[in-house]
């Protein structure tokens, strides 16, 4: 990944995290925060693996 991924990735999990905090429905921001937990893991993941690819 690019760092414009990983920007655009961090971009899109500011955005489910905010609409988290707004949305009323109890499942709809359960739903949310997983969504959130899923993209900072693959997050995480994808930086782990361009780090530990040599250049």
């Amino acid at each position: 990944m690019t760092d414009r991924q990983f920007r655009e990735q961090e971009v899109q999990i500011a955005h489910y995290q905010l609409l988290s905090r707004e949305v009323t429905d109890p499942l709809a921001a359960c739903l949310l925060r997983v969504i959130v937990e899923e993209l900072e893991a693959d997050l995480r993941r994808d930086r782990d693996i361009g780090q530990s690819c040599p250049e």
